[in-house]
């Protein structure tokens, strides 16, 4: 905080000593003198919970971004270009500390994160009574986001991270259970799942075979009864083929009978499951 502010003049000088001939010397100087512009932003951002220090490290690593991208030809004063990468810096830090669960990734997402508390404020500024969705509609126009995106936010913001085995506090004080207990995924585990398709594939391969067994009356049955996307019903089917639903039910009994016996003699490890 000691160090001395610089002239436009000399400002400019060390920017092209460091740009053109790598002056270490220039670099640090520049550097010292712009940390005040590092503390404050810094400062900005305290209400985060992050330790001070480690925003204003970031800061001075924004600052000497900027100082290696300064183009001094352009006549602007370093403290004008040195904010944005100053705040960035620290921005990109709180995003990545901030919470395990990484967030706000887009820079709309960003904006959300770090003016949402300021935009419920100035809505609310009136001491108007505000439904939850009303804000979160307002909300969403201001900053250009999906509602959904601002009620995510705002859950997010409203209360710290929990581990998933932290416990849960119940009656019983000799109960131990987390919260990961009640998180319960009732899909099949992959290798179920890719064992059910692979044994799918193989009862359909025996399926096909085994039809050859049947005549052609028979085939027209089983497959119009029970290999149809659309079932069709006894009478229906009676009336096609010019016979009566008794005799289309005897009919698919006895081709269903075939079936299980061919199934059950070319694959008898398993195959009559097929058409039971």
């Amino acid at each position: 905080m000691e160090a001395p502010f610089l002239e436009r003049g000399e400002e400019h000088d060390l920017a092209v000593l460091w740009k053109d001939e790598g002056d270490e010397n220039a670099l640090h100087r520049l550097a010292a003198a712009h940390m005040r512009l590092v503390i404050a932003i810094a400062a900005r951002f305290r209400h985060y919970g992050l330790p001070m220090p480690d925003l204003i490290q970031e800061g001075h690593v924004g600052l000497l971004e900027a100082a290696a991208r300064f183009e001094p030809e352009r006549e602007v004063r370093f403290s004008t270009y040195a904010t944005w990468w100053i705040r960035a810096a620290i921005q990109d830090h709180i995003l990545r500390n901030w919470s395990i669960v990484r967030g706000g990734t887009s820079s709309a997402q960003k904006a959300l994160f770090f003016n949402l508390r300021r935009l419920r404020a100035r809505l609310a500024k009136n001491g108007e009574a505000m439904a939850p969705g009303v804000l979160h509609k307002k909300i969403a126009e201001a900053v250009g986001v999906s509602q959904a995106d601002v009620a995510l936010m705002d859950s997010r913001l409203s209360g710290p991270d929990t581990s998933l085995n932290a416990p849960i506090l119940d009656s019983d004080p000799n109960s131990s259970s987390e919260r990961m207990d009640f998180l319960v995924d009732t899909a099949p585990l992959p290798d179920e799942t890719v064992g059910e398709s692979i044994d799918t594939e193989r009862r359909v391969i025996w399926l096909r075979s085994a039809l050859d067994v049947l005549n052609e009356r028979e085939l027209k049955i089983v497959r119009a009864r029970r290999l149809a996307e659309t079932t069709v019903t006894l009478e229906a089917l009676g009336e096609r083929l010019g016979i009566s639903k008794e005799r289309v039910r005897q009919i698919e009994n006895r081709a269903l009978e075939k079936l299980r016996r061919a199934l059950i003699e070319r694959y008898p490890m398993g195959a009559a499951e097929v058409v039971a």
